[in-house]
């Protein structure tokens, strides 16, 4: 599953908060039944217009990854999550709406590799625990 967020109308001081895009970094993975195989990595980005200033941050999970780029001065957010395991969309859209305040979220969801859970992950195996 690939889901995407374009989020609107966001909170400037939240959507300029590294530690809030850390947080939701770390906490996502667990809430959504994945394994974090490395600490997230945050980043704030300065571009050549002053409006384009954000965070940025991503994570890595054993079935892929999470990203988050905000945009503090336009109000927006783009969020991915890529999973080759299938995951409770509506409850992660949920939590980055909540943690940013967005007014709008125009979401999109892709069935991407779901082909290959049952050979990643065959019924009756779980998956080791960091």
């Amino acid at each position: 599953m690939h889901l995407i967020i374009d989020g609107y109308g966001g909170d400037a001081h939240k959507l300029a908060d590294a530690e809030l895009v850390r947080a939701l970094l770390e906490r996502v993975p667990l809430e959504i039944g994945m394994v974090k195989i490395a600490p997230s990595y945050v980043c704030r980005y300065e571009g050549p217009k002053p409006s384009d200033w954000g965070i940025s941050g991503f994570v890595l999970i054993a079935e892929s990854h999470l990203s988050v780029h905000t945009f503090p001065e336009r109000g927006l957010l783009w969020a991915d999550i890529f999973s080759c395991k299938s995951f409770d969309a509506d409850r992660l859209v949920g939590a980055v709406r909540e943690a940013f305040s967005l007014r709008e979220a125009r979401v999109t969801l892709l069935g991407r590799g779901l082909e290959c859970s049952e050979v990643l992950f065959p019924a009756g195996v779980r998956e080791a625990s960091p």
